[in-house]
């Protein structure tokens, strides 16, 4: 799995840089978590709520344990990404850490990276092509749709569209149907968080422009870069203690667009 490999990596090459570190703030808001470390590094991701038989359980199966509420900051970062526990939560929380430490090392590692840029923006609307979305970016919808380029956008739920935008809607559950017909792919970075994203990389075809976007894919690129995505869209906070704010009061990714965080795109230049 992406996240997995992803995490050996930060563990094997960057243990020295990585070994001090603490989570020192956690905030899980309703659409967004974000992590302050102890190096005063901060990250997001989208948030995952835990299954409904996880929270509405037994007294007895009731989990007070690591990395519950009250037991989420002044851990290691090592401890939170090599536990061998696992729910949606702490999912979510590794990859906010990942995005936080990869913050400073985006900045060095000499990735090309493109400032205040959409990935959506990089896209060639000379040529029609068969673009698949993977999630309801309704602002990329917006745009592709007044294109000359055919259009799917796999969801889980049909009321995400107007009722105009529902010509373009597919059931998630049938992306075998529309991938392997992509010409290019924009995948929403919940996959990473949602563990889906391996799954749908298998059913696009070879050559295809792929693209992950969204505040959960912030981390370092490299394991990204090996199995075929071209573009990353992610996210530099610029206001981090505004962030934590806005994430404390319901903001969503596009919230944090507005008032702390800024738009980037990382290129494979492989």
């Amino acid at each position: 799995m992406i996240l997995k490999e992803t995490i050996n990596l930060f563990i094997t090459k960057y243990k020295q840089e990585i070994e001090t570190l603490s989570v020192s703030d956690v905030r899980i808001g309703v659409f967004m978590t974000a992590v302050k470390l102890s190096d005063n590094s901060y990250g997001i991701a989208s948030t995952v709520v835990p299954k409904h038989s996880e929270v509405h359980c037994k007294k007895e199966n009731r989990d007070f344990g690591e990395f519950t509420p009250g037991k989420m900051t002044d851990i290691s970062v090592l401890e939170l990404l090599e536990t061998s526990k696992k729910n949606e939560l702490i999912t979510t929380l590794q990859i906010a850490v990942l995005n936080a430490i990869s913050s400073r090392f985006l900045e060095t590692n000499h990735y090309k990276i493109l400032r205040n840029t959409d990935p959506i923006d990089l896209i060639d609307y000379k040529t029609p092509k068969t673009i698949t979305m993977v999630g309801a970016f309704h602002s990329y919808i917006k745009k592709i749709s007044k294109s000359q380029h055919q259009l799917f956008v796999l969801e889980f739920n049909e009321d995400m569209f107007s009722e105009e935008d529902k010509k373009y809607y597919v059931p998630a559950n049938e992306y075998a149907s529309v991938l392997p017909l992509s010409d290019i792919v924009l995948i929403t970075g919940l996959t990473l968080v949602n563990n889906t994203l391996d799954d749908l990389l298998q059913w696009i075809k070879p050559h295809a422009q792929i693209i992950v976007t969204g505040p959960s894919s912030s981390f370092i690129p490299d394991i990204l870069f090996e199995k075929g995505i071209n573009c990353i869209g992610a996210v530099k906070i610029t206001n981090p203690e505004l962030m934590l704010k806005i994430i404390s009061q319901a903001g969503a990714g596009y919230h944090t667009f507005e008032y702390c965080a800024e738009k980037i795109c990382v290129l494979n230049e492989r």
